[in-house]
């Protein structure tokens, strides 16, 4: 037991600390009353760290219709990536990427063709924008097949392989990346019908085009999926599709474990905010206008901001020794 003098000892020492904490928050209580309200130059401004400007909200406020067609988007997604150069890090591989019409699966494509690949892209009924993908991946001087069809529909999955692995005499790389994405405001707005959209294009389609793509896959072939932060911090008004999103990631690490023994690794890239024709086929264009604007960026990413780290998780030459992760591509972190 202290005696009364430890007591009194430890009782000043107390007080001198909480007096300490008293006078630096009344030094920065008077610089915050110095400075006031911040002038308008002094507003956080979007980031722009690439190699060449992105745009920034407000963005055109439009609303598209399901799926959502690239084409009909008043600002263009930036895909192409000019300043990106490949080597070799994918040659003479083939790949089949769901959802490559439009957003991160066309930019994906892109780099893929830049890095040696040939491309089959699946997609739903986005004709006009699989033609463009097709157009892009071919001016990388790579062999390019699209085929049309509902990844929730099982036989379509083996379908789509087996063209894949026919026209390109292999099946190095799968990204599951198509999806479907409807907000409701109210949980019981969520019917079940709109639950089994969501459950069936997002879960069941990248089981099914899994299950149809391991049998061909030899060691060093690589699964990619995308992911969420929806999946990684949950969305009050995207409840089903978090959900998916949240599965997903868990399909990825269970997966990798099993198929170590066959050398494939399996990973996830998890998106924050992307400027693609997903988000203006679900918000209202009020929404859209501000899309990305509450990151710590302030600002969506564009596809080939994303594509990149498709590439890397892909090529055995960057990421030999890395499976079952989840990489977040998000635009930062606000802190809690």
């Amino acid at each position: 037991m202290a005696d009364t003098a430890t007591k009194d000892r430890f009782a000043r020492a107390a007080e001198q600390s909480a007096a300490a904490g008293r006078a630096i928050q009344a030094n920065i209580d008077r610089k915050d009353k110095e400075k006031g309200k911040p002038k308008q130059d002094n507003e956080p401004r979007a980031m722009q760290a690439g190699a060449r400007r992105y745009p920034e909200p407000p963005l055109p406020a439009q609303h598209l219709k399901k799926p959502g067609n690239e084409s009909d988007l008043e600002l263009a997604p930036m895909y192409d990536a000019p300043h990106y150069k490949g080597s070799e890090k994918l040659k003479d591989k083939a790949a089949l990427i769901t959802g490559a019409d439009s957003g991160i699966g066309r930019a994906v494509a892109v780099l893929y063709a830049r890095e040696g690949a040939d491309v089959a892209v699946a997609y739903l009924s986005e004709h006009e924008d699989a033609e463009e993908t097709r157009r892009a991946v071919e001016n990388e001087g790579r062999r390019c097949i699209v085929i049309s069809g509902d990844v929730a529909d099982r036989e379509f999955c083996q379908e789509a392989v087996n063209r894949t692995v026919k026209e390109f005499g292999r099946l190095d790389i799968l990204v599951n990346n198509a999806a479907f994405q409807e907000h409701v405001k109210d949980f019981l707005d969520l019917t079940p019908e709109h639950f089994d959209r969501t459950l069936k294009t997002n879960l069941y389609g990248y089981f099914h085009m899994a299950q149809a793509a391991v049998p061909h896959m030899k060691e060093g072939s690589s699964i990619v999926m995308t992911g969420s932060v929806t999946g990684l911090l949950g969305n009050d008004k995207l409840l089903d599709y978090s959900m998916t999103k949240g599965g997903i990631h868990a399909f990825v690490r269970s997966l990798a474990t099993h198929l170590v023994g066959k050398g494939i690794r399996v990973n996830a890239v998890a998106p924050g905010p992307v400027w693609t024709p997903l988000n203006p086929a679900d918000r209202d264009a009020k929404g859209v206008s501000t899309f990305g604007a509450d990151t710590p960026m302030k600002r969506p990413a564009q596809p080939e901001e994303i594509a990149p780290a498709f590439v890397f998780l892909a090529a055995p030459s960057c990421s030999s020794y890395i499976t079952g992760e989840i990489l977040p591509i998000i635009g930062g972190y606000s802190g809690g």
